[in-house]
């Protein structure tokens, strides 16, 4: 492959980065390069033990596609860091309260 060439994704490589609204409302992010239908299956079966098996049903509010896995973990490591406001404007789609929720979080750090 040339360099610069476009990456070309194969089928079944494909990552995703999603979040679950559990049955306490808290929220729950993942990554997985399974299909979402199942692994939503999988958390509401207590397939994974651990934080959704005691917090079922699940439901997902949001995904982010990926090409590379690294990628999806990389996005994933950072939203787990967000705030509960901060992951429901991802989840709304909301980029404004987002921009605002970061620098939020600068001004109170400094």
């Amino acid at each position: 492959m040339s360099k610069g060439a476009p990456t070309v994704v194969q089928p079944g490589m494909i990552a995703y980065l999603y979040i679950l609204r559990c049955a306490d409302n808290s929220y729950y992010v993942g990554t997985t390069r399974t299909d979402l239908e199942t692994r939503v299956a999988q958390h509401n079966a207590g397939s994974f033990g651990g934080y959704t098996a005691r917090r079922r049903p699940v439901v997902l509010v949001f995904h982010q596609e990926f090409a590379r896995v690294t990628d999806a973990i990389a996005a994933e490591r950072q939203v787990k860091g967000w705030s509960r406001a901060k992951k429901e404007a991802l989840v709304r789609g909301d980029f404004e309260a987002l921009r605002h929720l970061a620098r939020g979080w600068t001004k109170n750090r400094q």
